[in-house]
């Protein structure tokens, strides 16, 4: 193994380590370091309660109705956007959730494809991979055309080919190796399949102090590339159409993460599409 493969393997392991913690805590912070940051460190302000995730998951652009449909305990308040508006899924087709955590948007993904289709989520985390897999009794849906897969979205543990939509929400950022994350989501779409994805992205140079802060690493934000670093990377690994918005409350969706940090002055939340030729 190189240095710079021991290098993106000690990022992983950061993230994982945090991620271990929020699938056992049961999340309810969103993407922001205070899901990330060690027990001991202190919140911004102790006294002001976290949101509930079903009210961090509105603001992010989701329904009040895809926030009581999926099982209880999958929506666990993280990400950064709603990747479902963006994919416009229909019924019968093939659909990849990176990044899957908890469940949350690969089981609203299986009502809109419906028994006809087929949704695969991938994280690399096992206790998130166990607790999806332990939400899909719940409810009075059936969720037998889901399946979770425990994997790296570098090195994804699905067949060439065999997908029409990836989704994904603000976890292709903290990935040590982007242009991989998409070489790998290009191999497993089908010709004419799309990539639909909220995420982070840079508007500004970061300070190497934000940018040396594991916590806000694992919160999202260190990882962050510009929309024009992310369209190459796109571009190269074989994609077309490819759209990059920042959402109009970008900005302020990230301030509300991280009082004090100033994040929002050199970051936002945005839409990023594409599709395979």
């Amino acid at each position: 193994m190189n240095a710079q493969e021991l290098e993106h393997d000690g990022v992983r392991t950061v993230v994982r380590e945090r991620y271990v913690r929020i699938a056992e805590d049961g999340g309810n912070c969103g993407c922001a370091p205070a899901c990330c940051t060690p027990r001991e460190t202190p919140a911004a302000d102790p006294a002001e309660p976290a949101p509930h995730p079903d009210a961090a998951a509105q603001r992010l652009g989701y329904s009040p109705a895809e926030t009581r449909a999926a099982p209880q305990g999958a929506n666990l308040g993280l990400g950064c956007g709603n990747p479902q508006a963006l994919a416009s899924l229909q019924p019968g087709e093939s659909v990849l959730d990176l990044g899957s955590g908890a469940g949350f948007d690969a089981f609203l993904a299986a009502r809109a494809v419906g028994p006809t289709g087929r949704v695969v989520g991938v994280d690399m985390t096992p206790e998130m991979v166990s607790r999806a897999r332990g939400l899909q009794a719940q409810g009075d849906y059936d969720y037998g055309h889901v399946e979770f897969r425990l994997g790296e979205i570098e090195h994804l543990p699905v067949a060439d080919a065999s997908v029409d939509v990836i989704l994904s929400n603000c976890v292709i950022n903290l990935s040590p190796d982007k242009p991989q994350v998409f070489r790998e989501a290009f191999r497993v779409l089908r010709s004419g399949g799309r990539l639909a994805v909220a995420d982070i992205v840079a508007l500004a140079p970061i300070p190497e102090a934000l940018l040396k802060d594991w916590a806000l690493y694992t919160g999202c934000v260190a990882g962050a590339s510009t929309p024009d670093t992310l369209e190459t990377m796109l571009r190269t690994a074989g994609f077309a159409d490819i759209r990059i918005t920042p959402q109009a409350n970008g900005r302020g969706i990230v301030r509300d993460w991280m009082p004090g940090h100033d994040a929002g002055n050199y970051i936002a939340s945005a839409r990023i599409e594409a599709r395979k030729p």
